[in-house]
């Protein structure tokens, strides 16, 4: 057994090396600098797949750093430090809920909990608009994803102005200051998150509008993809450009050295895996994850506890040899 786990964290170690080259080279592309002002249009292509290496190298990359994660979230769960919570926003069709189910197959589901926002409800709004994402926050030790998040207040709000009469907003702050001011509040309520051990990764799925239509076919003409289709999201490409605003802005506004924005491209569902998968290893990485040290103490607890089973289990042999003996008398 020794020689097996051996084995297995020499193999670990190794795809950490390999892939340590890579993922910088990625993260390097697609992170949206603090500070920079940046052309959502211009900077940012939707197919890009990088030269790095082929699609089934990228498949192989991103396999083993679904096993590396599923490791370091072990040792975030041991160690019950940290939280992580990782944000994922994007236009329909742009592959949210396969990225969550492909990137996190590996991981224990017990340390994993996910999040999806959709139209308000009742309660939610008679509540500021953070309110339900922060009922929802991970605790130590736990990975949350949110698909949708307090993000929608400045982006789908925004462009449906109409939503925010939904609010019940006191007159003198639904003003031309809102989104200024919602932007600030976003980034200080980040900066106390991370301030408590709370991890921001936040992804913008970046989908082109050709690629769109194509999956909204796709959903149309497959009977088993049928379920997934709805009206409205044709309607909402009528805003497309609305969108590309709100998200720059929000992209220029709220990427932060605490809570970075990483754009991914999201026409080739293989790239976007990868690239969402080396992200959140970086990340896990920096963090220096370990398991608990055991004091002397708790170790002599454990040997005694050992001493103790091991007892038990003579006890039973010496048991059981003198049953035997008595059954093999004769009477």
């Amino acid at each position: 057994m020794r020689r097996v786990d051996s084995v297995v964290k020499t193999m670990i170690a190794q795809e950490v090396y390999r892939l340590t080259a890579t993922i910088k080279k990625i993260l390097e592309s697609l992170q949206v600098t603090p500070g920079k002002k940046i052309d959502l249009r211009r900077d940012y292509d939707p197919g890009y797949t990088g030269n790095f290496m082929s699609k089934q190298d990228a498949e192989e990359t991103t396999a083993a750093g679904i096993r590396l994660l599923a490791e370091q979230q072990d040792k975030l769960y041991a160690q019950n430090t940290y939280a992580v919570l990782i944000i994922l926003q994007a236009l329909d069709a742009a592959g949210k809920d396969s990225t969550i189910k492909h990137v996190m197959s590996g991981v224990n589901p017990m340390g994993v909990q996910v999040t999806s926002f959709k139209v308000p409800s009742a309660e939610e709004l008679d509540h500021d608009y953070l309110w339900r994402s922060c009922v929802a926050l991970p605790r130590r030790g736990n990975i949350a994803i949110f698909n949708r998040s307090w993000y929608e207040e400045v982006l789908v709000v925004r462009v449906h102005e109409e939503y925010l009469g939904r609010q019940q907003l006191p007159p003198l702050l639904n003003d031309r200051d809102i989104w200024s001011r919602r932007f600030r509040e976003i980034n200080n309520f980040e900066r106390y998150l991370t301030d408590n051990g709370i991890i921001i990764l936040k992804f913008f799925l970046n989908v082109s509008k050709e690629e769109q239509k194509r999956r909204f076919l796709e959903r149309v003409e497959e009977p088993d993809k049928n379920w997934k289709f709805s009206a409205a999201d044709i309607d909402e490409r009528a805003f497309w450009d609305d969108y590309m605003d709100a998200y720059e802005e929000m992209f220029n506004t709220t990427s932060t050295s605490y809570a970075p924005w990483y754009i991914i491209p999201a026409d080739h569902k293989w790239f976007t895996r990868l690239a969402v998968v080396s992200a959140i290893h970086d990340t896990l990485d920096r963090l220096r994850l370990a398991y608990p040290e055991v004091t002397p103490q708790q170790k002599e607890g454990l040997l005694a506890a050992k001493a103790k089973m091991e007892q038990e289990n003579g006890d039973t042999d010496a048991g059981k040899k003198k049953d035997k003996n008595k059954s093999g008398k004769k009477s």
